[in-house]
């Protein structure tokens, strides 16, 4: 089954994964506090404003990942101080999804909350998408998946990656077709471990 880009958000563990018929030749890039997917030197030129963006940014609040532009307001949000779902909801609702020939949806996810850094509480996941149809947000308990296509609204997801390294590499090894690249994130002792999984 193709599902296209999908994440995957827990409360200390998430994923992205970069699916693509159309756009083949990207890899995931470490920068840092972020990850970005961008055409690797095979890629053919293309206008498409959708294939190159940041797909991680951590903040001291929180780990942004999602599938486009839309990831580095989000963390620019949290580091203000909005909450983490005022954060995805805004963000996802003012950009709206992609006006493509697919109309495809944006999705996002936020690992590791804290809303309050000075309380010592369990940390939280939150997930959204905005489509077409509609915009959904939710906080999660648990791992969580939303894709672009076929898997559009948040559904639970069997991860059983309890580390950023092996949650890429379990998702870039998922059976869902056409896998490119992937990012995965953990909540840490003092910040979070991120890893990414390239095409080979």
């Amino acid at each position: 089954m193709y599902v296209g880009r999908f994440v995957v958000v827990g409360p200390e563990v998430g994923a992205y994964r970069v699916s693509s018929r159309s756009f083949p030749n990207r890899q995931a890039t470490e920068r840092g506090d972020t990850v970005t997917v961008g055409p690797t030197a095979q890629a053919a030129e293309t206008e498409n404003p959708y294939i190159s963006y940041n797909c991680l940014r951590l903040t001291d609040r929180g780990a942004v990942i999602g599938n486009g532009s839309h990831v580095d307001p989000i963390a620019e949000k949290l580091t203000l101080g909005y909450p983490a779902r005022d954060a995805l909801a805004e963000t996802l609702l003012a950009l709206d999804f992609e006006k493509d020939d697919y109309d495809t949806p944006r999705i996002a996810g936020i690992v590791g909350v804290t809303d309050d850094p000075t309380v010592t509480t369990s940390p939280a996941g939150y997930i959204g998408t905005v489509r077409r149809d509609g915009l959904l947000v939710r906080e999660v308990n648990e791992p969580t998946l939303v894709a672009t296509y076929e898997r559009d609204s948040p559904v639970q997801f069997d991860l059983t990656a309890t580390g950023a390294a092996d949650a890429a590499h379990e998702l870039y090894n998922h059976e869902f077709e056409h896998a490119i690249c992937a990012t995965g994130v953990e909540l840490a002792d003092g910040g979070f471990e991120t890893a990414v999984v390239n095409e080979k």
